[in-house]
């Protein structure tokens, strides 16, 4: 029997949350072209303080793409 990749998670990071709305908007159009669906994707804010301040700002994107399922052709 072949080895089949079943589905893959995936994470980014990027500056802002226009950014991370792109990302996963991007993923879902190329899934139809890329012959996978996006089963979730979701994005988190994380902050870096110091003595109380925010000092730095990043959004965690995380994509899951499903390529095909278990029993898909058995």
């Amino acid at each position: 029997m072949p080895t089949i990749l079943l589905e893959n998670t995936i994470k980014y990071r990027v500056g802002t949350e226009q950014e991370a709305k792109d990302l996963i908007e991007k993923f879902r159009e190329g899934g139809a072209k890329g012959g996978y669906m996006i089963k979730k994707a979701s994005y988190e804010r994380k902050i870096k303080k110091s003595k109380g301040e925010v000092i730095a700002e990043v959004f965690v994107v995380n994509i899951t793409e499903v390529f095909d399922e278990l029993w898909g052709d058995l």
